[in-house]
């Protein structure tokens, strides 16, 4: 009986000890297993500059202007040193960016002008109705959507024969066409739903943010919410408050230099009362993204200072290159009231890639259609992304004569354009015209660096890495294909 009694209260004891060591190991595998962000339908802002260079925030190296607001969200958030707008010029930026394609498949492959009839049909350019767009994927699973700010993805702006904002998603939305006019100071072609608005008191900036704000109190629901908010600045032509540009005056070589310093400064404020409206009024769970569209302007065209005072920082080229300054940009993610891996990353990072990762976040069905971005949801998970997919840009008004280049992983490679011997022309356009012309053209004189060694591509590497040179020619051949067969031809039909 005595044996009995002891081999019980020995298996107890067993027992005991089982449940213990189980119950800590299911604790220790929930304190370290990575919490999934798929589903969690957060709010999303997306904040797009507008010619805002690489070096032109503190954060990224500006000596002179103060962006106190953004390098927060860097420092508690994610600071993205090798984030790539779609495009080196601001049309196809932002129609890339909606659609996750490259905005050649779209037909975009330039700034569009106002409405001109000219030979090659770019007067015809505007994001077409087909066209499937973030903010009507996010709108499908329960999204309210907005637009505040800059447009430019259509050549006849607010009018019934081109698609607007609102046909892709938008449920409300006060824009202009292109720039503000006439200057970021009280501008006078603001369109609100459709609705022509008049002069406006102030600078667009912080007009755009106000408009956002007075849209969130506005809105009756508990939606969440995917708000775009599209910057004019520092885009030409440039207004700036006057206190501003009195404190940039003694740091700056001229006048024209202090209002760019004010005006980069002027967006920073913007962005600071937008995010401390959402800590006030505890809107947390909150997806921040903020980039620019391209690099910094090469001259200013319709201001009084004949050079742009933007800085592309230790990147080659600006604007209207596809040397790295064209299109790699500032970027930056945080997300208010989740806890994300935070930090800097030279991880590959493209706003092509907002559409998928903001699918995956919402729960939002991808399009039925093949996209050019993926997802970077492990990044704010893991701090982990790495890129499966190359990044092509081919953009035919390039100022530099390689006009089609390709990233893939640290290496990135050049090309020239040649068509009947000759360097293939600038272009802004594809259409029926010019189709035969750049599809039988050829690829020349390819140039190849390693971005992670030389980020100002000042070595090419082509004859001392003839392994990695032949690989990536060979890719950049199939990618370029592949990008020409989808890319759209405009056609006019009379």
């Amino acid at each position: 009986m005595k044996f009995k009694t002891v081999y019980f209260f020995s298996l107890i004891a067993l027992l005991c000890i089982s449940c213990k060591n189980s119950t800590s190991s299911t604790q220790n595998t929930q304190e370290t297993s990575t919490p999934t962000l798929a589903n969690t339908q957060p709010n999303i802002v997306v904040l797009l500059c507008d010619d805002l260079g690489y070096g032109d925030l503190s954060s990224f190296g500006h000596p002179v202007i103060e962006t106190k607001n953004l390098d927060k969200l860097a420092k508690t958030g994610i600071k993205l040193t090798s984030f790539y707008s779609t495009a080196p010029v601001c049309s196809p930026s932002r129609a890339g960016l909606l659609t996750g394609r490259s905005p050649n498949k779209a037909g975009i492959y330039d700034f569009i002008p106002g409405l001109k009839k000219s030979p090659d049909n770019r007067d015809l350019v505007h994001l077409q109705a087909h066209e499937q767009t973030i903010p009507a994927m996010l709108k499908s699973v329960g999204y309210a959507t907005c637009l505040v700010g800059k447009w430019h993805c259509s050549s006849r702006f607010n009018s019934n024969k081109q698609p607007q904002p609102d046909d892709f998603g938008f449920d409300y939305w006060m824009a202009t066409h292109n720039n503000a006019a006439p200057s970021h100071k009280n501008p006078t072609n603001f369109v609100r739903n459709r609705e022509k608005v008049g002069e406006i008191e102030g600078f667009s900036s912080q007009i755009i943010v106000s408009e956002a704000i007075n849209w969130l109190e506005n809105k009756k629901d508990d939606k969440p919410f995917f708000l775009e908010v599209t910057f004019h600045e520092p885009h030409e032509p440039i207004a700036s408050p006057e206190d501003l540009v009195q404190k940039y005056l003694p740091k700056a070589k001229n006048r024209e230099e202090a209002e760019y310093f004010a005006n980069v400064e002027n967006v920073d404020i913007a962005v600071g009362r937008l995010i401390d409206y959402f800590n006030k009024n505890n809107i947390d769970n909150t997806l921040i993204v903020f980039s620019s569209d391209n690099g910094p302007e090469t001259l200013m065209r319709y201001s009084r200072a004949k050079h742009s005072y933007g800085t592309p920082g230790p990147l080659k080229g600006m604007k209207l290159w596809t040397n790295e300054a064209g299109f790699r940009v500032p970027g930056i993610i945080n997300w208010i009231g989740k806890d994300i891996h935070t930090g800097t990353t030279d991880q590959v990072v493209s706003a092509l890639d907002y559409m998928p990762t903001f699918a995956e976040l919402s729960g939002a069905k991808l399009p039925n259609r093949k996209l050019d971005g993926e997802s970077f949801v492990s990044l704010l998970e893991k701090g982990e992304f790495t890129r499966e997919k190359p990044l092509i840009w081919a953009f035919y008004d390039a100022i530099n004569e390689q006009r089609v280049a390709m990233r893939n992983g640290d290496w990135k490679i050049l090309a020239r354009i040649e068509a009947n011997g000759k360097t293939l022309p600038r272009i802004h356009n594809l259409y029926d015209g010019n189709e035969a012309l750049v599809k039988n053209a050829k690829l020349v004189d390819h140039v190849l660096f390693n971005l992670k060694n030389d980020i100002d591509e000042s070595e090419d590497l082509s004859t001392q890495k003839p392994e990695v040179f032949k690989e990536m020619k060979e890719l950049l051949e199939v990618e370029y294909k592949k990008l020409l067969d989808e890319s759209h031809i405009w056609v006019r039909e009379e």
